[in-house]
């Protein structure tokens, strides 16, 4: 397996197709890389060398008991840039991952990054706060973690089909789930309470690269009202655009818009 080593030294496991300009995926929750084969493969095909690891915790990657925070997310995003040599990035964050690439680059900065790609993003922050008071109440996700802890299975079979809007075949809600069920669960656990509460206000005020944010006006689980419109206002160099019908896993029932949009933006065309 191709892997590469995290600062506080985890085995991490990333998949590297393709040659040409990089595009770094980074997977939404509980899921892993492979969330992302359709559209690696596409745009492989298309002359783009396109990489997605398992965060820590999920998929192939290593299994620690503690450190799910997006201070580390960050950092294994660090270093696997680091490690393959890369410039001229592409960041792709969905829905939890768009905490993450969003993190890394008010952490890192830009040097090596050239664009960024928001898709059904967690940004700015999902738990209602004082200051955040469209947000989810904590309830719900201190709910979330019972449940996880009573019959994962059951629960994230439910999850996903709201995740896609019942818009997709029980096979595809079968390998979603199959997917899921690789990861760790202290590290599904965790990971509700970091992209929950993670307040990501101050991260997006320093992005100043092209940004594409996409979104589906259906998304049962992350309301676009709150999350990309917002992050929209919060990045000044960044374009909007939100899919009819879709749902929170629309790059599995958009997938075709998707594709065109993506290269649209990698080249620069007007979308």
């Amino acid at each position: 397996m191709s892997i590469f080593k995290s600062k506080d030294n985890l085995n991490l496991y990333y998949k590297d197709w393709g040659n040409g300009e990089p595009i770094i995926f980074s997977h939404g929750w509980p899921l892993n890389a492979d969330m992302w084969d359709i559209q690696m493969y596409f745009l492989a095909n298309n002359g783009y060398r396109v990489i997605a690891f398992d965060r820590r915790g999920f998929g192939r990657s290593e299994q620690p008991w503690v450190s799910y925070n997006y201070d580390n997310f960050s950092d294994d995003i660090h270093c696997l840039i680091q490690y393959l040599k890369l410039q001229n990035v592409t960041l792709v964050g969905f829905s939890m991952g768009g905490g993450d690439v969003s993190r890394y680059i008010s952490k890192y900065g830009t040097d090596k990054i050239k664009k960024l790609v928001l898709l059904s993003s967690v940004t700015p922050m999902v738990s209602k706060t004082k200051n955040n008071p469209n947000g989810v109440e904590k309830s719900v996700f201190d709910s979330i973690k019972l449940e996880l802890l009573k019959d994962r299975p059951q629960f994230l079979k439910e999850f996903i089909k709201t995740f896609y809007g019942h818009m997709v075949s029980d096979e595809i809600i079968n390998q979603t789930l199959n997917i899921a069920l690789l990861a760790s669960i202290k590290a599904t656990i965790d990971c509700v309470t970091s992209f929950s509460e993670t307040n990501f206000y101050d991260d997006l005020t320093k992005i100043n690269i092209p940004t594409l944010i996409i979104h589906g006006i259906n998304d049962q689980i992350l309301p676009y009202q709150f999350t990309s419109e917002l992050t929209h206002k919060l990045i000044s160099n960044s374009k909007l655009k939100l899919y009819k019908n879709g749902p929170h896993g629309f790059i599995f029932t958009h997938q075709d818009q998707l594709k065109k949009d993506l290269i649209a933006f990698l080249k620069e065309q007007k979308i």
